[in-house]
Order: structure tokens, then C-alpha cells, then sequence
């Protein structure tokens, strides 16, 4: 069976680092990266993901703004989604429901937790 594929779009570079080696050697998962929302953008449709992890916190394109986009675009509109963000009060997380996100993932996390996180949200195996 072949691998799931995330992409994982964050602006901080040594984070990035840290959960695509997490996510790569803990949930067996290929990782595809963007700095930037508008690089997220463009990989989320040419590149078709299985599932987005997206930082919320972004310099050029925040991450709500890019999951507004991402929700437009038929192409990428059924990408399920995950927040990374330090936004994590009930109120925060009723309005990424609402927006339509799958789920959120607090900053700062465990870092040999986060596939298993991952995973628990999208109904995947491990």
C-alpha cells in the first residue's frame, strides 16, 4: 500500500525539520514541504496530498486565509486539513470547526506524539 502523503506548510524551518523527520520515521508518511502559504498553495494543488498540516501563524499568507483558498479551489477543497497553531481555546477551536477544519494541534506539541495525533484525527493507521 503505498504511503500517505502529507504536506506540511510552516514558515519556521527548524520546526519544519523536526515534523517531517517525525512524521516520516513515526507514521511512515512522505512530506512534502512549504515556507509560505503561497508555496503551500501551489503544492496543495499540483501535488494533491492526502492531508494538509498547516501553521496558522504565517508571514505572506496566514493559514486561515490559505484554508479559505484551499476551500474555494475544487481541486483542493476536499483535502482534509489540520491546524498547528498556539490558538487553542475552546472558542478557537468552535471557529476552525466551523470554518471546516478537521482538527487542530497545539504549539508547543510532543514532537513523538504528533503522528499518532495526526493519525487519531484523520482515521488513519499507524
Amino acid at each position: 500500500m503505498p504511503s500517505k502523503r502529507i504536506l506540511l506548510i510552516d514558515d519556521e524551518q527548524r520546526l519544519s525539520r523536526v515534523i517531517e523527520t517525525c512524521l516520516r520515521k513515526l507514521g511512515g508518511w512522505t512530506v512534502l514541504t512549504a515556507q509560505s502559504g503561497s508555496e503551500g498553495l501551489q503544492k496543495a494543488q499540483t501535488q494533491q496530498p492526502d492531508a494538509i498540516l498547516l501553521d496558522v501563524m504565517m508571514p505572506d499568507l496566514d493559514g486561515i486565509a490559505l484554508f479559505r483558498e484551499l476551500q474555494e479551489n475544487p481541486a483542493t477543497q476536499a483535502i482534509p486539513v489540520i491546524l498547528l497553531t498556539a490558538k487553542v481555546q475552546p472558542v478557537d477551536r468552535e471557529s476552525y470547526a466551523r470554518l471546516g477544519v478537521v482538527g487542530t494541534i497545539a504549539k508547543p506539541f510532543d514532537p513523538l506524539q504528533l503522528a499518532n495525533q495526526i493519525a487519531e484525527t484523520l482515521g488513519w493507521q499507524i
